[in-house]
């Protein structure tokens, strides 16, 4: 009898488990959409595996990072934008998400450009791929619910893992691999921190932060279900840093060793084709496709999420259009910009891309320094506040990715 008690516990959990999945998952992957694969792509082709260690340092603050997410979420049943905008004025919100709109009106863009170059290598006309999948996303999120949207992202989610395929067909040296992570090296240079910040910014983008805080709400997640929760980010950022680590891999192990390089995620796809073969290079491409239909639903949803919470607005997926015009009105809006922008001939879309990332990177400590101060707020969290090793990442974190960026507007003065 304790056995088969034991059993239905066992089972109870997991179940409970599956019901509350999402968020954390979901949150992660979107990280790896066109502008991240372009920026890893980027980091492989350029440096081989040089720069494999620093996905170790993403991981450890991505987690931390999306904890307090939501942590705060489950505590406050507030989002982000909401917390900012009743702590720091609406002045202060202002300026911040007219910065964070810019950024994410580009990442947009970025993934719509990843829709058209994954489907150009299968001779698809971007002018019939990209106005196709914006109608699609549009219509999941305008006509469906949170629940439907939910399942079809965990589905994206785990397609990602194709990557890994990709990888081990370009025959990767482990001994290298190995080499690398255990003694991190990189080249002191602009080129180098720029794609190092371009990786971070991407591998922890500022829009994910409210993006997760709003999720746990949407779901309806209590104090009861942390735990659960918990375990969901870390299968997440998980899933986040092994697909953004294949990543690197396929291009370092192909491009790197050939001298190959590239500019854009679709660029490596291509090349892999005479180097790992076609079906490598057919995976790589299909990954792009997945990874950019899941951010390009997902970015303009989240920015639609927090610029309504900042302002006051109704905001989610589950309301009506007359019961959230604004929310509604903004979504297909991003959407409609990042659409026109890739069908414009000659569009500086390489640009757009890896600018985007930097900007990310750049606008990051703004978000954390935000953050950390609410968490950190007892009459927000009460007994929820951070622990002492929390705050050591998160303001670590902040430094950092503050003194890489202006390390980076300071080094063209020296040239």
């Amino acid at each position: 009898m304790a056995i088969s008690s034991r059993r239905k516990s066992i089972w109870k959990n997991i179940a409970f488990f599956l019901a509350i999945l999402g968020p954390g998952i979901i949150t992660g992957s979107v990280d790896n959409d066109a502008g991240g694969i372009t920026t890893y792509s980027v980091a492989g082709a350029l440096y081989g595996y040089k720069l494999l260690w620093t996905l170790i340092p993403s991981f450890i603050v991505l987690v931390v990072i999306q904890e307090m997410n939501a942590r705060m979420g489950i505590v406050t049943g507030k989002g982000l934008a909401d917390l900012i905008r009743e702590n720091a004025g609406v002045k202060v919100t202002f300026f911040i998400f007219i910065g964070l709109l810019l950024a994410d009106i580009g990442n947009t863009t970025t993934e719509f450009a990843g829709v058209a170059g994954s489907m150009e290598v299968f001779s698809v006309s971007k002018y019939i791929s990209v106005p196709l999948v914006g109608f699609m996303i549009w219509i999941l999120v305008v006509k469906g619910n949170y629940k439907l949207a939910e399942r079809i992202f965990l589905i994206f989610s785990v397609s990602l893992l194709m990557y890994v395929v990709s990888a081990l067909m370009g025959k990767p040296d482990w001994k290298a691999i190995g080499h690398s992570l255990v003694r991190p090296q990189m080249d002191f240079n602009e080129q180098s921190l720029m794609v190092i910040i371009g990786i971070i910014g991407t591998t922890i983008a500022p829009w994910m932060q409210f993006y997760m805080q709003s999720s746990v709400i949407e779901k309806g997640l209590k104090i009861r279900d942390y735990k659960y929760t918990l375990i969901d980010i870390v299968v997440g950022c998980t899933a986040t840093v092994v697909v953004a680590f294949f990543i690197i891999v396929a291009c370092a192990s192909t491009l790197h060793v050939k001298g190959i390089v590239i500019n854009e995620a679709k660029d490596a796809a291509m090349a892999l084709e005479p180097l790992a073969g076609a079906l490598s290079s057919n995976v790589f491409a299909f990954g792009l496709f997945i990874a950019s239909i899941f951010s390009a639903t997902i970015l303009p949803l989240a920015t639609a999420f927090y610029v309504c919470e900042a302002f006051g607005f109704e905001a989610g997926i589950d309301k009506k259009w007359e019961e959230a015009p604004e929310f509604y009105i903004l979504y297909t809006g991003i959407i409609i910009l990042g659409v026109i922008i890739i069908l414009i001939p000659n569009a500086p879309l390489i640009a757009i891309t890896l600018w985007t990332q930097i900007i990310n990177g750049v606008l990051l400590p703004v978000v954390l320094v935000c953050m950390i101060l609410l968490v950190n707020n007892k009459k927000i969290m009460g007994n929820y506040t951070n622990k002492a090793i929390q705050n050591i990442i998160g303001w670590g974190t902040v430094f950092i990715l503050t003194g890489l960026s202006l390390t980076l507007l300071i080094l063209p003065l020296f040239k």
